[in-house]
This record gives structure tokens, sequence and C-alpha cells, in this order.
């Protein structure tokens, strides 16, 4: 059993831009496709983070009105900066949204609920805000399979630490696959539910490309990196570089999905 405590909290957004923002702005245009709804909604982007979701909602819907909310208050300065006004942004989390009953079209949420410590509550609190007949929908990463950029990290993490499986996200998130993610909306009571893959392919020029936004402390894998000791962590950068690169030079690939989830209130 591992001793370490390990933070699911994001506080510093150019950190997390760095090491998954990057890949997320590509999931929200995917995601947005595959809801497919017309113009003119008002939309809730419920844990906006540095305004990637939102952003592309804004660009690809033709939105009435788009608002974010998050309750890092450094990821909501930086996602003032990325909107530039185009949004209207609140402090406030998954489960306490300060905003009336049926005020939105679309609640969505992108790479937050299973960071959230009761997701029936923020489902719930979702269905509140979302107009009768609207959508709420969300997509989080698959940590137990294919988003390999997380799962790579904590494999090979476990297998220089066994007592690290205890952090693993494949395990430790078991909302993050279309089974329980069908379950969770069903038993919040919406109907019409929808699960989807969504697929992309994440490149790095190099393994530094890879592994330095490790070290900037955000999020469970990065955090659990900066808490080894020095030699621990350049043991593991030793063994990722390895089973990474193994016969190649330079850049590589590695898959990244994410699963989506909608359904009707």
């Amino acid at each position: 059993m591992s001793t370490l405590s390990i933070s699911d909290t994001w506080e510093r957004g150019s950190s997390y831009e760095q090491y998954i923002g990057r890949w997320s702005r590509s999931v929200a245009p995917q995601f947005l496709s595959w809801l497919n709804l017309g113009p003119e909604k008002r939309w809730v982007d419920v844990g906006c983070g540095t305004g990637a979701l939102s952003a592309a909602i804004l660009d690809n819907c033709a939105p009435g009105e788009v608002v974010g909310v998050e309750p890092s208050e450094g990821f909501l300065k930086l996602a003032a900066q990325n909107l530039n006004d185009r949004a209207h942004l609140l402090p406030g989390s998954a489960q306490s949204i300060s905003l009336p009953d049926g005020a939105a079209d679309v609640v969505v949420s992108g790479l937050v609920l299973n960071f959230v410590p009761d997701e029936q509550a923020a489902l719930k609190e979702m269905a509140r805000v979302v107009c009768a007949g609207g959508t709420v929908a969300a997509y989080v990463w698959d940590y137990a399979d294919k988003m390999e950029v997380i799962k790579t990290f904590w494999d090979e993490a476990v297998n220089l630490d066994p007592s690290a499986s205890d952090l693993h996200e494949g395990l430790r998130f078991q909302l993050c696959n279309p089974v329980a993610l069908r379950a969770a909306f069903e038993v919040a009571g919406f109907t019409e539910i929808q699960v989807s893959p969504i697929d992309l392919t994440a490149n790095f020029d190099s393994f530094d490309d890879y592994w330095q936004p490790f070290l900037g402390g955000q999020g469970p894998a990065p955090a659990y990196a900066m808490s080894l000791t020095e030699d621990r962590r350049s043991q593991l950068r030793d063994s990722l570089k390895v089973r990474l690169l193994m016969d190649k030079e330079g850049s590589f690939s590695l898959e990244a999905r994410a699963w989506a989830v909608r359904g009707k209130r």
C-alpha cells in the first residue's frame, strides 16, 4: 500500500497546458462534432479549466451564450486570457454552479467528472442547470487502456515501484469506461444516453517533449514524479525512455482516447 498522497488538484494553468491541455484542445472539436447541436444555444462548460472546450464551442457551434465554471483561480485567469472576453466565467464547482434552474440548453464537462468527489451530485447539479429536453454531456480520458500518454507513465512507475499501483489512474478512476459512464447517467435520470470513443494521436518531437511536462507537478502523474527523490525520478525517466523509444530515434506517437457520454434531461 502506497503511503504517498498525490493531489488531484489543478491550480497552475501553464503547467496543465504543457501536460494535457495540448491534447484536450484536439478532443474538444471532435466531441462537439459528435454532439452536433444547433446554433444560438446557451452553453455551460463545467470545470472549464484553461478554456479549451469553451473556445471550441465559440469557434464551432455559433452559441448564443457560453458560461464557463471553474474552481481554480489560476485556471480562470488563464481562461480569461485565452477566451478574450468571449465567454462569461464564474467561480464554482461541478457540485455548485451559481446559475438558476434551466439556465442552459447544453451543459458540458471536459476531462473533469472523474476528479469530482461525488459524480452523482455533479450530474444532478448539471441536470438542474439545463432546461427540460436539454443536453448534458461529458468526456473523460480512457486511463485504463488507450490514453497511452498517461497509462504508459503509470505502467512504468508501477513496474519500478509496485506500491505506486494505488495511484495508477487506470485503476483509480473507475468511472472512465463506457459501461460506468452509461450507468452513471442512467442513475442520474438522463434519457437517450449515448457513449462514444474519441480517438486521436499524440505526437511528440522527442522524448523530452513527452517527459518535461511531468516535471510541472500538476495532476496525479506529474505530482507523483515530483514526489520522488532525484535518483528515483531519473530511474523512472530512463525506464520510460527505453520503453517509449525502443529502436526509434527522435519523434514518436502515442494513442490518446477519451470516452464521451451524452443524455437528455
